[in-house]
């Protein structure tokens, strides 16, 4: 049971915890060794990871000031082994210049919004609970989802409802969207889920879960930038990584694991034509595949956190020394 002045909520139980300490644990020891949590939040498995590995340092990301407050809180007991910083997890290569960290024995990623942002009405990613449309994992920066709602164009609007949502009636929600906004403008989550509910055929509504699931989470993807940050931050933690180093990914919606897996499935296969019969040393792969696929949440799994029901986990090892040029992201992407 965390402890009521923590700011963590009772019975909270990171996703796949005991699994992702297990498979840093093994890169991560030793005097110098040091883990990037890309992804604090609530701190979970930054606090496991500091109760098991007494010597590891930690760097603690997280682009939610109000979640990294909270976090510090958490991990005060570990303030002397931890480096908290406000920032995207895209931006991981300049946070260990500016730390003066070369090199990292683990980065782990939980990927999606946090259990936190989830629960905090006043957020506005969830669309059964009136609130305002805002969405923005750090609410100090960007567009809001109400924003995106009033500004964009009915075919940039279809486009990501359709690409981030797989929303079989985008382009009629936008063009709803734009003919009315100006007389009712979007400002609310219930507002908006009156709109689709009106705009979505009802024979639609009645299988595939509620009629705004999709569109609200193709609006968080838009407004927090989350494919593209994804996109960023994988070539970005791989290079990072020592020799036996782990980059660990949990992923909640096929878009997020569809790039893990491919850029996974790049990095640990010889880019060789396949009827070589010789591999040079220079093209062999620098890392190694420690997930036969994705793993997925047991029943037990889900019993004991219902939100881990969606989660694919996949990892990899740096098997050999950082060639002399980085894979781009464009190429790995």
């Amino acid at each position: 049971m965390v402890a009521a002045d923590s700011g963590v909520p009772d019975g909270h139980v990171p996703v796949f915890l005991d699994r992702c300490v297990d498979l840093l644990a093994t890169s991560c020891i030793g005097p110098g060794a040091v883990v990037v949590d890309g992804t604090l939040g609530l701190g979970g498995h930054a606090e496991a990871l500091l109760r098991r590995l007494p010597e590891v340092r930690l760097v603690g990301i997280d682009r939610d000031p109000n979640a990294l407050d909270r976090a510090m809180t958490r991990l005060g007991p570990f303030a002397d082994r931890v480096d908290f910083v406000h920032a995207r997890y895209d931006e991981l290569a300049n946070v260990l210049a500016d730390l003066e960290i070369s090199e990292v024995q683990g980065v782990l990623l939980d990927l999606g919004v946090s259990s936190m942002q989830l629960d905090r009405v006043d957020r506005g990613f969830s669309y059964s609970r009136a609130a305002p449309l805002d969405m923005r994992m750090d609410p100090t920066e960007g567009l809001t989802a109400a924003d995106v709602l009033a500004q964009y164009p009915a075919d940039r609007l279809a486009r990501v409802l359709r690409d981030y949502g797989d929303e079989r009636f985008a382009g009629r929600i936008a063009h709803e969207i734009v003919a009315t906004r100006d007389a009712d403008p979007l400002l609310t989550s219930s507002q908006l889920v009156e709109l689709l509910v009106r705009t979505i055929p009802a024979r639609s509504q009645r299988t595939g879960g509620h009629p705004a699931k999709r569109t609200f989470q193709a609006l968080r993807i838009e407004v927090n930038d989350e494919l593209g940050g994804l996109r960023r931050v994988l070539p970005a933690a791989l290079d990072a990584l020592a020799v036996s180093g782990r980059l660990v990914v949990m992923a909640y919606q096929s878009l997020e694991d569809r790039i893990v897996k491919k850029t996974f499935a790049f990095v640990t296969q010889a880019q060789v034509p396949p009827d070589l019969p010789v591999i040079p040393p220079d093209s062999r792969p620098r890392f190694r595949l420690l997930t036969r696929g994705a793993q997925v949440a047991s029943d037990a799994d889900i019993q004991d956190n219902p939100r881990a029901a969606s989660v694919r986990l996949r990892a990899v090892e740096r098997t050999t020394e950082k060639p002399p040029r980085a894979a781009t992201t464009k190429e790995w992407s």
